[in-house]
């Protein structure tokens, strides 16, 4: 028995040496890839963004990069869910987040396969190098790859919540500027425009997703089309209802504007209701530093000047008596 673990703990550096190697040697092969001026050409008449991207610098490292997790999805296939609603549902998570690219799925999956064989070789390292193959080390060790696993969904909720908040807080401003415009005499396109042009600067995020309906517009879709994507891309319930309330004006030929300011008013309703119930709920969640960390304080301060008097005075008395 303590020859054969005396032979594994030999073998395991050399095993490990080699699995390095051949990782490394992966991602280089990968890395160092090049297309024929031909094949490059084609591909920036394709994605005119890649030219944009190599003028403003780093371009050729993101397509190397790009090219590494999407071999990276490949080796993830197991992970990819054969039904279409749980694609669907994962795309529309993404696209919430603001990651849009067709390759955007496969990707999100091969970050997770490369957090996992990560969490594999930074727990199996780290166990090799302070403790022995144990119950307990090789629990760390799966625990530090499904930790590594999950991150990228952790960070991708982060991510959604961030900005899904953002377009929550800067709807009510925007929509008072649609009604503006919209009463000023322009079509709802050109109030869009002029709404992205003007608020650019404090909502950013909102404003990427207008300027991306318009375009949608532009480029010949249906305005009914365009603004349920639009709620369906934010996954914002006040956008979704913003865009079944332009829609059912536009379609029974009511006052566009009119249902703009009655929606606006209703969200700045909803904003100050939360507000107050943030407010409310302030007291309870004060209770608890209040009784950890301030009442200990007050009480040393207030009875402790007390409580030394009692003990030099009072029970040298008591005692004596």
């Amino acid at each position: 028995m303590n020859s054969a673990s005396f032979d594994f703990q030999q073998i395991l550096p050399y095993a490990l040496f080699g699995l390095v190697a051949a990782v490394a040697w992966w991602a280089l092969d990968f890395l160092t890839a090049t297309k024929s001026r031909a094949v490059e050409r084609l591909d920036e008449l394709k994605n005119p963004e890649k030219r944009r991207r190599e003028i403003e610098g780093g371009g050729k490292k993101f397509e190397a990069m790009t090219r590494v997790l999407e071999k990276a999805s490949m080796a993830a296939k197991p992970l990819q869910s054969k039904n279409a609603a749980e694609t669907s549902k994962l795309k529309i998570k993404l696209t919430s987040a603001g990651f849009r690219g067709e390759a955007t799925p496969s990707i999100f999956l091969g970050l997770k396969f490369i957090g996992l064989v990560v969490g594999f070789l930074i727990g199996g390292g780290v166990v090799l190098l302070t403790s022995e193959m144990s119950m307990k080390s090789l629990l760390y060790v799966v625990g530090t790859a499904g930790g590594m696993f999950y991150l990228p969904e952790v960070i991708l909720w982060i991510v959604r919540r961030n900005r899904k908040q953002a377009i929550f807080l800067s709807m009510p401003d925007a929509l008072d500027l649609l009604v503006v415009c919209v009463e000023a005499g322009l079509g709802l396109d050109q109030a869009l425009r002029k709404v992205t042009e003007e608020m650019r600067g404090t909502a950013p995020v909102l404003c990427e997703e207008f300027a991306l309906a318009n375009l949608q517009i532009q480029m010949g879709g249906s305005r009914s089309e365009s603004l349920h994507e639009l709620g369906v891309r934010t996954d914002v319930e006040d956008v979704r209802s913003l865009a079944a309330i332009i829609i059912q004006a536009e379609k029974f030929g009511s006052s566009i504007a009119q249902a703009l300011r009655v929606q606006s008013d209703s969200m700045r309703t909803r904003r100050r209701q939360l507000a107050e119930e943030k407010a409310a709920k302030t007291a309870v969640k004060l209770i608890f530093p209040l009784v950890l960390f301030i009442f200990p304080g007050i009480f040393v301060v207030l009875v402790g000047p007390a409580a030394i008097t009692i003990v030099r005075d009072m029970f040298p008395k008591m005692s004596g008596g």
